[in-house]
């Protein structure tokens, strides 16, 4: 028996390729997703993205997986507000209420005479949307076209700043109709989402300036229901080298302070075409803890980077590598997003390069990602997502599929992203399940094979499919504490102790594993 779980140790030591889900069905142009997870439900997944539409310019689409992301329901989309219009920068964020909210830009794409960023609500999971409110009018920010990248945070604390909405934007890459200095911008809803207040994220002594066209300020609300953004700043009179911004309230936005989060360089990269978006990123546990993510050539080449704080801004690190390619091999990252699960555990993911030949932009990607563990504070050993290196597209270098997403929970990597496989940019889906302790990695098992509840009191519910099968509880160590064969659906564990483990199940055709917590 020791034999076998050698073997089966050394099997689940290495990444495990599964097949990646298509969750969109459009044959042209889908891109750019965005995905949240029912708080109360890690089975609840909704997912949304940018979309061509027969009869429409690009319009936002949604789907909804109940079991996981093992299945997704048909994509659905929204009218736009003048048939004219086009959509774009979809963001998603479930409420305390256990509403989701969806926020985009609807917008004169030709000639820029009018847009907006628009905010709907689901009551019922992201099956459907209600009538749009009007989050950020352009009308509000004159040769500003203060509509792009609408990234949108919602306080989940339980204090009196419950349920507020904040988005925040920048101006539209539209250097003949923008007039700089340029600005950040936040707009807030105390109502549900019902009304908005735009207003300025900078202010004096801390502005943007007029060097950087687009200062996008990446917003987050702290575990304590602080409203926190940072933002790039490059303006002489303030510091002679650039400066992250950070700008917080308590209140609402009644009043914003300002500090600096970071002065120097190593911000940015000189690679062509690549998508560079920053994301500034919250310890949902951890007040004090905030990571902020982006690309730099410090390193060589366009590597994922990040710097952050664990005691409120008071300091910030210096700017640390995170891809484990070689550096300087010439291999260019991009495509950035990342997460904090509940339990404070980081996952970072990115569109990769070191596995194909040549350098530069426009050589096969796939996706990478890798995680740090909160207690021992070391990162795993990245690996790819993905199940396999995708060839370059001209689609990709064009507006939109700037961004990915990915969500750590309960253990499991969710990963969302677009790429150009079937010959059309689509949307892709996968997750792992990630073995902290031991800095493994695993293939899910299909949701309709779940063990249950998890976390565990006394009894544990089997599908019938394991009845038979060896099982196998594994402390953090790796060490098995328990072991016997599934006889029933239903069995007793009430003699484990309370903790974190994973369960093991081996037939001699087939193994799954399981985190689970035991209270």
């Amino acid at each position: 028996m020791k034999e076998l779980l050698t073997c089966l140790f050394i099997l689940l030591g290495f990444p495990a390729i599964s097949q990646d889900a298509l969750v969109s069905e459009g044959n042209y142009f889908e891109g750019e997703p965005y995905l949240v997870m029912d708080p109360t439900n890690s089975q609840h997944l909704v997912a949304a993205w940018m979309g061509f539409q027969f009869n429409n310019k690009v319009v936002i689409k949604s789907s909804v997986s109940t079991d996981g992301g093992d299945s997704w329901s048909t994509p659905t989309w929204q009218a736009h507000v003048n048939p004219s219009f086009s959509s774009a920068d979809v963001s998603l964020s479930y409420a305390p209420s256990g509403s989701v909210y969806m926020a985009y830009i609807d917008y004169d794409n030709v000639n820029f005479t009018d847009g907006k960023v628009l905010v709907r609500k689901s009551s019922d999971g992201g099956m459907t949307w209600g009538n749009p409110s009007v989050a950020i009018d352009m009308s509000v920010c004159p040769n500003q076209l203060c509509i792009d990248r609408p990234w949108m945070a919602i306080d989940q604390s339980t204090g009196i700043n419950s349920g507020t909405i904040y988005v925040t934007a920048m101006n539209a890459n539209q250097p003949n109709l923008v007039t700089p200095p340029y600005h950040p911008y936040v707009s807030i809803s105390t109502d549900e989402g019902q009304s908005f207040q735009t207003q300025l994220l900078d202010a004096s002594g801390f502005l943007a300036g007029s060097n950087i066209p687009q200062p996008m300020p990446s917003p987050v609300v702290l575990e304590d229901g602080t409203f926190t953004a940072l933002y790039p700043s490059y303006l002489q009179s303030q510091s002679l080298l650039p400066r992250l911004i950070r700008a917080k309230s308590t209140n609402q936005g009644q009043t914003l302070s300002h500090d600096v989060a970071y002065q120097g360089t190593g911000f940015g990269t000189s690679a062509s075409l690549v998508k560079s978006g920053p994301l500034l990123r919250a310890n949902p546990n951890n007040a004090n803890q905030l990571s902020y993510f982006f690309l730099s050539d410090a390193f060589g080449e366009s590597d994922v980077t990040f710097i952050e704080t664990s005691n409120n801004g008071l300091t910030w690190s210096s700017p640390a590598r995170i891809n484990q390619d070689p550096a300087g091999n010439g291999k260019i990252q991009d495509l950035i997003w990342a997460d904090y699960a509940s339990n404070g555990d980081l996952a970072v993911c990115w569109r990769d390069r070191r596995n194909a030949n040549g350098s530069g932009y426009s050589v096969p990607t796939e996706v990478y990602c890798t995680v740090r563990n909160n207690v021992s504070n070391s990162w795993m050993t990245d690996f790819s997502i993905s199940d396999q290196l995708v060839n370059h597209a001209s689609v990709l270098e064009e507006s939109g599929n700037d961004f990915m997403h990915v969500i750590l929970e309960n253990d499991t990597l969710h990963v969302i992203w677009g790429d150009v496989r079937s010959g059309n940019l689509k949307i892709y889906f996968t997750k792992r399940g990630i073995n902290d302790s031991t800095n493994k990695l695993t293939t899910l098992p299909s949701s309709k094979l779940v063990i249950y509840p998890n976390p565990l009191t006394t009894e544990l519910n089997f599908p019938e499919h394991f009845i038979g099968m060896d099982y196998y509880i594994l402390a953090n160590d790796g060490k098995s504490i328990a072991n016997g064969k599934v006889s029933t659906q239903k069995m007793n564990f009430e003699q484990i102790a309370p903790g974190t483990y994973q369960f093991l199940l081996i037939s001699p055709t087939d193994r799954y594993q399981y985190p689970f917590i035991k209270h």
